[in-house]
């Protein structure tokens, strides 16, 4: 068929038609080369309105939902129900809420920390359809199911009927049935050996529970004393205070150091009193006090069994000059030495700062001490702290002498007497005069009495 534009030349026609060709040609390899769009037909997995994953989403497990959404599991769980069924265990909220140790739910929120949260949550989901009647009966059978995140999860039914997962009980069986899976309902949250190892690790603790403690020891009020006995590992901490019938006072003292937690699992108390003592001897002016803690008394010897046992002190020491001012009827009583230094222990672990601190922010402070029940008063004055009462006070003289973080001593000027012991005192002591806190000079212990036998 001969083609032909009228008005227009022959060979101008054959022209337009072969521009025209080359012109289709031209967008056709061009849009060729441009990257086309997924079809609807495509591989990645369609979700409908009855599928499980949205039925967990619109479900009372409120809390599962968010953490799911926070730990960007959406995806992951479309993709596994695309390509089978699943069963998901799902905690009440109340679990999640209220059940579970705030600073282990900080740790699953950390942005730092997605991949142990993603692994807990694909810990509640096994890759297969298990409804109720599916349940293992007690341990008949290999009743371990792998889940999404590579962990083992066991199925089990107790001789009552109740339905168990590891080690939460199924509350709610078959909560929500879908084609495509079933949630069942629990009473706590599942957490795997990974997450709670990761969670020690960072914690840097030798061992943690993610869940709160159920069964902390009770104290009776009237008595102060555990109303079921606890049993205490060897080195831990003591459940009740370092006696029975006080407790510690406020105070704005430091945190003392870390619980037993060294290789020996136990406090070393008496090396840590043996260098604070041999501390006071080379410090010079306290060789009377490491006299008396030593030869003249057993102190030494029961405050390093109180440290051991987990228990921290502050020793109110006082100076030389001070002991030296102590009549000889004052120490020859029966058990006048002991009661004498037990009102110079206190029960807390307090620093210079602290103390001073203290004064400042509350005026007047009362110290609990190991000479039930008097307490010693501590106030500001001079820009330090002062001790006790009128004639019978003492300045704070010599801070932070010996700090370990379980024994403070701070050097005083004075031996303190409680209030209701000032009128024993012999009448021949003089009146003291205003005292004014100036530096001591650093002094030679061995101008004093030799150091106390088996502590140097």
């Amino acid at each position: 068929m001969d083609c032909h534009i009228y008005g227009v030349p022959k060979l101008k026609t054959i022209k337009i038609f072969l521009l025209t060709a080359f012109f289709f040609l031209s967008i056709n390899v061009h849009a060729s080369a441009l990257p086309r769009k997924p079809s609807s037909s495509s591989n990645s997995p369609q979700i409908n309105s009855n599928s499980v994953l949205v039925a967990l989403l619109d479900s009372r497990y409120t809390e599962l939902a968010e953490l799911v959404e926070k730990a960007l599991l959406l995806p992951t769980l479309e993709d596994a129900v695309g390509k089978h069924n699943i069963t998901i265990f799902a905690p009440r909220n109340e679990a999640l809420e209220r059940n579970i140790d705030p600073e282990f739910k900080r740790f699953l929120l950390e942005p730092g920390n997605l991949r142990s949260l993603q692994t807990l949550l694909l810990f509640h989901i096994i890759p297969n359809r298990i409804g109720s009647g599916e349940w293992p009966a007690g341990l008949a059978g290999d009743p371990t199911h792998s889940t999404l995140s590579n962990d083992g999860l066991s199925l089990a039914s107790k001789g009552s009927g109740v339905k168990t997962v590891d080690v939460a009980a199924v509350v709610h069986p078959d909560a929500v049935v879908r084609p495509d899976g079933v949630i069942h309902g629990i009473e706590r949250l599942l957490i795997p050996r990974s997450v709670e190892e990761d969670f020690n690790r960072r914690r840097n603790l030798r061992s943690i529970s993610a869940t709160l403690p159920e069964g902390a020891p009770e104290v009776d009020p009237r008595t102060h004393r555990l109303k079921k006995s606890v049993s205490v590992p060897a080195g831990a901490p003591p459940v009740l205070p370092i006696y029975d019938a006080l407790a510690p006072g406020p105070s704005l003292a430091p945190a003392p150091a870390p619980g037993p937690g060294g290789p020996r699992g136990h406090f070393d108390g008496e090396s840590q009193v043996k260098d604070f003592i041999q501390t006071l001897l080379h410090y010079g002016g306290y060789n009377e006090l490491a006299d008396i803690l030593v030869n003249l008394t057993s102190l030494a010897t029961e405050m390093g069994r109180l440290v051991s046992e987990g228990y921290v002190l502050t020793v109110l020491a006082p100076n030389d000059e001070a002991m030296a001012k102590l009549t000889t009827d004052q120490l020859s009583e029966p058990g006048a030495p002991e009661q004498i230094m037990y009102y110079h222990l206190v029960p807390e672990y307090q620093t210079e700062e602290s103390m001073y601190n203290a004064v400042r922010r509350f005026g007047k402070v009362r110290y609990d001490t190991l000479r039930l029940p008097h307490k010693v008063m501590a106030q500001e004055a001079d820009g330090s702290v002062k001790f006790g009462e009128a004639d019978g006070s003492a300045y704070l003289f010599d801070p932070d002498i010996y700090t370990d973080g379980r024994i403070s001593v701070q050097g005083i000027d004075g031996v303190l007497f409680p209030p209701e012991e000032k009128d024993t005192e012999p009448e021949t002591k003089t009146s003291r005069p205003a005292k004014v806190i100036i530096a001591k000079s650093r002094r030679d212990d061995e101008a004093m009495c030799g150091s106390p036998a088996g502590f140097v």
